[in-house]
């Protein structure tokens, strides 16, 4: 039985990754460096700020200079997405369900405070979270399993009756890291390609619950259980 649900943001919550990786490609080019914004939408999602430079550049930058880039891009990936920023089909109703049964939500991103700002607040949706776990929580980026295994722990539940959401293949990859079970949107990677990562559910948006996604979620005798402090989990 699941106990968690823990969403990605970016890609996933919200279908804004487009946006992103034309922030990210501009900054790049400022660097010398020409880089798809696909790449950056399907290959490098998840990854925190100074493993993405340096798997784009090749080395590592100074900390100091990777706040400063990243500071760069991040205020012209919400300049670009601000007009568009909208939940993806069925996910507040998603979310207010889970509530409503008795699982704990929340959100595990590589976003910095700012954009999870943006995106939670500019929607309205930061009270349907019991936790919304950021970069500073762990210590890599997706794919290593760092992200979710924080939010887990955060949530006092087992990652194993954990479900994560996604929508790329590192993020995929650092749910089944992290021992979740994990289900994934199309919104920015193939249907093929997220079910080669381990995906065990996909989906378009979240209006369109596979039916054996709907049982796993919403099992019959799931409310009212109580959190055991001696396990730090659901019981």
């Amino acid at each position: 039985m699941i106990d968690a649900a823990i969403f990605d943001l970016n890609g996933t919550l919200i279908d804004d990754m487009r946006a992103h990786g034309r922030a990210w490609s501009t900054i790049v080019r400022e660097l010398g460096v020409d880089v798809p914004a696909e790449r950056f939408e399907r290959e490098l999602a998840g990854m925190k700020h100074g493993e993405t430079f340096e798997a784009v550049l090749g080395r590592k930058l100074p900390t100091a200079e990777v706040a400063r880039l990243a500071a760069h891009k991040e205020a012209l990936y919400r300049e670009l997405y601000a007009p568009d920023l909208r939940l993806l089909p069925g996910a507040r109703e998603l979310l207010e369900r889970l509530r409503a049964e008795g699982v704990r939500t929340a959100i595990a991103t590589a976003a910095p405070p700012e954009n999870r700002d943006f995106a939670l607040d500019g929607l309205g949706i930061r009270p349907l979270f019991d936790a919304v776990v950021g970069e500073e929580a762990a210590a890599r980026g997706k794919p290593a399993p760092d992200l979710y295994l924080a939010a887990a722990r955060a949530l006092g539940v087992a990652p194993e009756r954990s479900i994560a959401f996604e929508d790329a293949v590192n993020g995929v990859r650092a749910a089944r890291a992290a021992g979740m079970r994990s289900a994934a949107v199309t919104t920015t990677t193939s249907a093929d390609r997220l079910r080669e990562a381990g995906a065990e559910f996909v989906l378009p948006d979240f209006a369109h619950l596979p039916p054996e996604l709907e049982v796993l979620l919403f099992a019959a005798g799931r409310v009212g259980r109580l959190t055991d402090p001696s396990k730090g989990y659901a019981t």
